[in-house]
């Protein structure tokens, strides 16, 4: 149909800004981020050969007269996240987009949620030189004004990651964040629309994501004027005797059908996973019983039943983060300057689980 792609004209445009932002361009990479096929990029990139504007390697193209290997960056950035895989690999691959243009190089290191390996993350890379730190740190057993005073003294721009600052000490940082309390409520209003009058929550507790999805899930609740439902916080799974996950999952689908709920909102996609596949074990179906949506768009789309999601501005936020450090790094005068807070919207991505049209 038409309008469903870009043009030639803006194709050509878009290969064109990437090659002087970054010397280099892959095919792969142009074709996901304009929604077209490969070949349909390689097809342009041989069109603006012609036109001398660039030249064909394999893969992509480079631009005209660029050198065979690109130029070393100019600054190291550090970037330290709980880990590398689940929530936050788009957001470092859109860091990694923004720091092309910035000419940044950035060093990752993952802390798995422990804040002694974290502190020493942050200072090793103190250490090799970096000039900023990208940091989503453990907020589970400290204070932020403790998280505040040892970041004091960190000599290089810190901004945070995917944190809510609430005290004063912290609130002088940058940070920038996805608005996890306001995708809770798309999801319940969602839920609502369809026609559902109670909408349960199961949150995974560890993470510190689920305070602020259970702050806009009552958010909700209360102004859609929504009968209450099962609320319940998710253990860790595979621990001891028998797997606590899943005994908590069933007490959830047993509130749930004794209460007559027939929506909830499950936090994470993993976990509303799981629950869809308990669900099936008994005879419940999502989404005809039960209207499933999930909170984090890592593998919903591989559930048993495709899980409708809150889909965080991954690249996004990645790209806003790195392109507040590097202007703190470049321009001395913003050290002073007043913080920037930096919160973006999720989007619902809707698939089958919550039974309306994709």
């Amino acid at each position: 149909m038409a309008g469903q792609h870009p043009l030639p004209r803006k194709r050509h445009e878009h290969i064109l800004r990437e090659l002087e932002l970054r010397g280099s361009v892959s095919a792969a990479e142009a074709a996901e981020q304009l929604g077209v096929s490969q070949v349909t990029v390689r097809r342009d990139i041989v069109e603006l050969e012609r036109a001398g504007k660039l030249a064909r390697v394999h893969g992509g193209a480079i631009g005209v007269g660029a050198p065979a290997i690109p130029q070393p960056a100019k600054t190291n950035v550090g970037v330290v996240v709980p880990g590398s895989v689940s929530h936050y690999p788009q957001i470092v691959k859109g860091m990694e987009a923004a720091s092309h243009s910035a000419r940044t190089r950035v060093i990752l290191a993952t802390s798995q949620y422990r804040e002694e390996l974290e502190q020493r993350q942050v200072e090793r890379l103190v250490e090799v030189g970096v000039a900023g730190v990208i940091f989503a740190p453990t907020m589970r057993d400290r204070t932020e004004e403790e998280l505040a005073a040892w970041l004091s003294s960190i000599p290089v721009p810190v901004v945070f990651l995917e944190r809510r600052l609430e005290s004063t000490a912290l609130a002088r940082f940058d940070s920038a964040r996805t608005d996890h309390e306001r995708g809770a409520d798309f999801a319940v209003e969602h839920l609502a629309n369809l026609g559902h009058r109670a909408v349960g929550l199961a949150a995974f507790d560890r993470t510190p994501t689920a305070p602020l999805v259970r702050v806009g899930h009552g958010a909700a609740v209360a102004r859609l004027a929504l009968a209450n439902a099962p609320t319940i916080s998710l253990p860790k799974g595979g621990e001891g005797d028998g797997d606590p996950l899943d005994d908590a999952l069933t007490r959830f689908l047993d509130a749930c059908l004794d209460s007559g709920t027939t929506a909830a909102l499950v936090h994470t996609d993993v976990h509303a996973a799981r629950l869809i596949e308990l669900a099936s074990d008994r005879g419940i179906r999502v989404p005809d019983d039960l209207a499933v949506i999930a909170v984090d768009d890592d593998t919903a789309r591989m559930a048993m039943v495709p899980l409708t999601s809150v889909t965080a501005p991954g690249r996004d936020l990645g790209r806003e983060a790195m392109r507040i450090l590097t202007e703190r790094i470049a321009t001395p005068d913003l050290t002073s300057a007043a913080a920037r807070h930096i919160t973006m919207l999720p989007h619902l991505t809707v698939r089958a689980s919550c039974g309306a049209r994709a």
